[in-house]
């Protein structure tokens, strides 16, 4: 029985997400559970920097057992991390997490809200986070989304006091959070927003404390915690059958993009949080004890409330219908509030309810998820009540055009089926994620309609408004429009309704490689977005190189079909690169953004318009070795790198890696976090270290010092640390600058240093036996040096090599010095091999 309610439950909250935005239909009890929040007018705000940062156990215990209204502001959208569950890096990469943490929340119970900040990537310091992200335009949007939610509380999921100890994000976020309690009731601050936002003042702010941030269970046990209030955030919910705690996992779990993945807890757990500013509760297990949670709080919600808390009593859980009567007169007394901000918040839920109770069901569907601008949207609208209350559809109304009489009687449990159409503007932009709409800087995103900084996402703008009347009172219902099909294994799956260009280009490959003179076929591949798409292509390309035609014709005569014409780029005779923009005109319009759609189960599918481009780069390289074996790990594009420069690359699955196959190859590269992530591999050491003994090259990439499914990284004795180099500009030392590796078949120079991006590396060693030579030096500023980067051990008649260096971030961004080290690193050895093998200028 137990597996069933869990079933029940996660189909519930996640069911919607996994096939796309399918309508939520409640049951009686998360109904009641909605009148019960209803009756809480209280809000808890929770800060920190990224996706994944947030506590979801005290967030779910905030909104579903206190009851009140939790949001997570989340100052940036982990742009800067890493994906494993797909190619997409920075800004996609950023999106995927958006929606992460969306699904997140719609499990939780909270809301979700950001700033503008761009996660650049890890910072060892608040200063340099503050720096680049611009810590006034950062501070401006907290203290927005402070005077926009109004939150009574405040918790910060990092501590404000430990700069420099921690993730320089991290610590940011608390100081921020801080810095904006103290002057969001301060008409002299951010005075832009005080028309639209007013002044607030939160009661108390916390910082989400446990044993981690003392070090050990022991110190924490000891600590002095007169400012702690504590919290059993193990409470089981009847109505669910599930405990805060697993709800907290589902939620945690979402975060898949980061591997996440949490196993739900029972029983009792305590979670603490410190007193920061404001007066501190007497009752300790009471965060809101002192204000008023109740409808007293407003101006007129006595009234309002005595007919709610008596709803909440009389609740009829075999016929949540019975509640209407009582719902519709204390939605007519909420709609009369002073209060602008309880009542817009109130007006939706109790919407919600009437809705909900009354088994309505409105929806608004396209003959298809795209279209463009003029184009002519038929819609399939679909009614149906399942109350016996008296209910009539009076108006309808798209995307904010007039409403339309439309009288119609919802008889109890009768669908009705009315077809629709409108016309798309001919100046309405294309969906995309309105953060990524203009070029921003490495910490900052450009957000220029202001009223859009702090939303998790663009506002849908395509929606039918259906005008109702429920016994007599008016209330309108707001559906987006969307697309939805019939999957055979899926069944009935949601996407979004989307206006996208009438022409799009792509150019597959983000950066192509000419490892010598010769040139290149370069595919560009054309989308139509509309039927009959007429028109040419031609290629922006840097003065030195060559492009051959200067354009092509395109004639597409589908919208959704794909048209590829093949341009030959002839690159100059010395190392160079730059950009190649494809262009696609279509009459007097022309097209240079590539449309991305993003297609995974746990999350909406996305739409993105970015910029195409790609970056060409005319490298003076040269290698030795033909074959590659790949293993994958966490996922990097150095497989598709590496056959940039002429690499014949095969990946190999962890089961197959045995004597015979090894020995067809010249090298074996391990992908990022293999060791972390790969069970297998632990078993197949001998195979590789064997391989290596017998002559053939060993690199293994970085890997994280937790969790690591072997000890035994390497033949000879090897300890990663978190020791990294955060500044990708960072000077880096030679140390021994007439070893083969610095030397063969390219010579390495500082200058290949030059135009890294994000880092220089992460989790390097920082012991090693000493058949190891570190190659490399570097550090951050005011640290001490760095000499686990790079190490390289004669092992046998190979070689094997151990490189925290971030060839993952620069292969992407095609940086020229990242290639010409790897290639030597390949080559290792291999001084006496064919010269046939070798790329010469």
């Amino acid at each position: 029985m137990r597996k069933l309610l869990l079933y029940f439950f996660i189909s519930f909250f996640t069911i919607s997400n996994l096939l796309a935005q399918q309508p939520k239909k409640p049951n009686a009890s998360q109904i009641f559970e909605s009148i019960k929040k209803l009756n809480f007018l209280g809000s808890v705000l929770y800060v920190a920097a990224h996706p994944d940062d947030e506590n979801t156990r005290l967030i779910s215990y905030m909104a579903n057992h206190v009851k009140a209204r939790t949001a997570y502001l989340s100052l940036t959208r982990g742009d800067g991390g890493q994906n494993l569950i797909g190619p997409e890096i920075r800004e996609l990469l950023g999106v995927i997490r958006t929606q992460e943490l969306l699904t997140a929340r719609n499990i939780d119970g909270g809301e979700q809200r950001f700033t503008r900040a761009n996660d650049f990537g890890y910072s060892k310091h608040p200063d340099e986070t503050l720096a680049i992200w611009n810590k006034e335009e950062v501070l401006s949007d907290v203290v927005l989304a402070i005077r926009q939610f109004k939150p009574d509380i405040i918790i910060n999921r990092f501590d404000h006091r430990s700069p420099g100890s921690t993730h320089g994000h991290h610590t940011s976020s608390a100081m921020l959070s801080l810095e904006a309690f103290d002057i969001t009731n301060d008409n002299t601050k951010y005075t832009s927003q005080l028309k639209d936002a007013g002044l607030w003042q939160a009661q108390r702010v916390f910082f989400n404390t446990s044993w981690w941030f003392y070090g050990s269970q022991e110190k924490f046990d000891k600590a002095d915690k007169s400012k702690h209030l504590q919290f059993d955030i193990g409470a089981y919910y009847a109505s669910s059958g599930l405990s805060n705690t697993e709800i907290a996992s589902l939620s945690r779990s979402q975060h898949k993009s980061q591997g996440f993945g949490n196993t739900g807890t029972r029983g009792s757990q305590m979670e603490y949080i410190e007193l920061i500013k404001g007066e501190m509760p007497s009752d300790k297990s009471n965060i809101f004890e002192g204000i008023d949670t109740t409808w007293n709080r407003v101006k007129g919600g006595t009234a309002i409330g005595n007919i709610l808390y008596q709803v909440e009593k009389d609740f009829d859980f075999t016929n949540p219908s019975a509640s209407i009567p009582e719902l519709l007169k204390a939605y007519s007394l909420i709609e009369k509030l002073e209060d602008t901000h309880w009542k817009n918040i109130k007006t939706e839920e109790i919407k919600n309810l009437i809705y909900n109770c009354a088994g309505l069901y409105l929806e608004a569907v396209a003959e298809s998820n795209h279209a463009t601008a003029n184009e002519t949207v038929n819609l399939d609208l679909e009614l149906i009540n399942r109350a016996a209350e008296n209910i009539q559809l009076k108006t309808l109304q798209i995307n904010n055009d007039a409403s339309v009489l439309e009288t119609q009687v919802l008889a109890k449990n009768e669908k009705v089926a009315l077809k629709k159409s409108f016309t798309v503007k001919a100046d309405q932009e294309p969906t995309t994620p309105y953060w990524l709409t203009k070029k921003g800087t490495l910490g900052m995103y450009q957000v220029d309609d202001k009223s859009l900084i702090g939303k998790p996402e663009t506002p849908r703008y395509f929606n039918v408004t259906f005008g109702l009347s429920i016994n007599n009172i008016a209330i309108n219902f707001t559906k987006p429009i969307v697309y939805k099909t019939n999957d055979p294994v899926k069944g009935e799956v949601y996407k979004p309704f989307e206006i996208i260009t009438e022409a799009s280009a792509k150019i597959a490959e983000k950066v192509i490689i000419f490892e010598n003179d010769a040139q290149k076929e370069i595919p560009v591949i054309i989308k139509a977005g509309k039927d009959n798409l007429e028109g040419f292509v031609e290629i922006a390309h840097p003065k030195d190189w060559s492009v051959f035609p200067e354009k092509q014709k395109i004639s597409i005569a589908y919208k959704g079909q794909e048209q590829t014409v093949v341009f030959t780029v002839i690159p100059p005779k010395n190392q160079s690169e730059g950009l190649i923009t494809p262009m696609v005109h279509v009459g007097n319009n022309t097209y240079t953004k590539e449309l991305i759609e993003m297609d995974y189960d746990h999350i909406p599918f996305q739409t993105v318009l970015l910029p195409s481009e790609s970056k060409v780069v005319r490298l003076d390289i040269q290698k030795r070795g033909e074959n590659i074996a790949y293993i994958e790990g966490a996922g990097d594009v150095v497989p598709e790198s590496l056959q940039q420069i002429g690499y014949n690359v095969i990946t190999i699955k962890p089961e197959d890696i045995n004597a015979e196959t090894l020995s067809r190859f010249d090298a074996v590269v391990v992908g990022i976090r293999a060791y972390n992530t790969v069970e297998t591999l632990k078993f197949k050491q001998k195979a590789l270290f064997d391989f290596v003994a017998n002559g053939g090259n060993m690199i293994v990439q970085y890997n994280t010092n937790r969790r690591l499914k072997t000890e035994e990284l390497a033949p000879f004795a090897l300890e990663l640390s978190r020791d990294r180099v955060t500044d990708e500009n960072a000077k880096v030392t030679l140390l021994e600058p007439n070893h083969e590796l610095l030397n063969f078949p390219n010579k390495i120079t500082e200058n290949d240093f030059e135009g890294w991006t994000q880092e220089r590396g992460l989790y390097f060693p920082n012991k090693w036996s000493k058949e190891f030579t570190p190659i490399l030096s570097m550090h951050d500023k005011g640290e001490s040096a760095k000499k686990g980067s790079l190490l390289v051990a004669k092992h046998g008649k190979g070689y094997y090599i151990y490189t925290g260096l971030s060839f993952f971030r620069e292969f992407p961004a095609g940086v020229s010095g990242a290639y010409r080290l790897f290639a030597n690193m390949l080559s290792i050895g291999k001084e006496n091999m064919n010269t046939e093998n070798v790329l010469k200028n």
